[in-house]
Parts: structure tokens; C-alpha cells; sequence
């Protein structure tokens, strides 16, 4: 299998796919069904890119049911901190939240199911992928909680004027 998948827990999955380097460079699979499937990762419907210049914060952000989306994150150049954070009321980690730093050095990528919030740090320059599932986007499902939920690494951050409006969790609209 060209893929190692790693629980994180709260259904989060780190993905490491298998690299072939030579002096030309490397080769990688970034999705394959067939062995995303086994793990219980969709397939894409949707592939988003954003570039971001370091230090800036995109999310915390998610999709209301019945538009919910599940996330699959890359970073082919640079480096950010990613993070999600669960909206699941009814679930025991609501409100729990991991981060794990993907790089154009590691290639891992991360999985990140419907019901979480989500957002990076850029930290440094970065082009990301995300690879969506379930649902495209609908903006008026669109929900998101205040970027401060999260202690991001770098303090001067760039943040939107959107993201800054966004609700405390205790007050955001989440899942049931």
C-alpha cells in the first residue's frame, strides 16, 4: 500500500504516503480510493488551493449539515500548522482540538471528517491543498468559530476581517 494511515483520535487520520525519491526528484500518490476507502475516507467531490503568506491564520471553518464536508490536507510548498477542532455537540471530544505541522519536507497529509472545524497557520509561505468530500461548497451552510480558540505558534498573525468575526465556540452554530 502506497499509504500509512495513523489515528489521531476523534476519527482524525494522519496520512503518510510513500515517497520515491531519486536525483530527479520524487514521485508520491496523493489519493488513491481503493486504500482511502479501506480507512474510511471518501472520495473527493471538490480540490481547493489557497496560497498564504506566513503567519497568517485561515478558519476555524466548517458546513452545517446537510452540506457537511470532510477535509483531506496537503501542503506542497511550505509549511503550516493544521488544525481541527471538533463541533460535535453531542460527541465526548466537543471542543477538543489537535494540530500537526505538514510540510513540503514530510508530505503527510491530513484527514479531517465532517462535524470539525478547521484551519492553519501558515509557517512560512504556503500553498495548500484540500481535497473535499461529501458535499461542495455552500456558502450559506458556512459556520465558524473565532480563530482564538486555537494558541497559534506565530502571535502577529494576518487574519481576515471575516475569520475575526466569527463566534466563540460557546456560541457558534455546530453540530448536534
Amino acid at each position: 500500500m502506497p499509504f500509512e494511515f495513523e489515528e489521531l483520535g476523534m476519527g482524525v487520520v494522519l496520512i503518510k504516503p510513500r515517497v520515491f525519491s531519486d536525483v530527479r526528484g520524487f514521485f508520491l500518490e496523493l489519493f488513491k480510493s481503493k486504500d482511502f476507502s479501506q480507512v474510511g475516507i471518501p472520495t473527493p467531490i471538490q480540490v481547493n488551493m489557497s496560497f498564504s503568506l506566513r503567519g497568517v491564520i485561515r478558519g476555524l471553518h466548517y458546513q452545517l449539515t446537510p452540506k457537511e464536508q470532510g477535509k483531506i490536507v496537503l501542503v506542497p510548498k511550505g509549511r503550516i500548522l493544521d488544525v481541527a477542532v471538533d463541533v460535535r455537540k453531542s460527541s465526548s471530544t466537543f471542543g477538543k482540538h489537535m494540530g500537526v505541522e505538514l510540510d513540503e519536507e514530510n508530505h503527510h497529509m491530513l484527514w479531517i471528517p465532517p462535524g470539525f472545524a478547521h484551519g492553519f497557520q501558515a509557517l512560512e509561505d504556503s500553498v495548500v491543498v484540500y481535497f473535499v468530500t461529501h458535499n461542495e461548497y455552500f456558502p450559506q451552510y458556512e459556520r465558524c468559530v473565532n480563530y482564538t480558540y486555537v494558541d497559534w505558534p506565530i502571535g502577529e498573525a494576518v487574519i481576515s476581517d471575516k475569520d475575526r468575526q466569527c463566534r466563540p465556540l460557546e456560541k457558534a452554530e455546530v453540530f448536534p
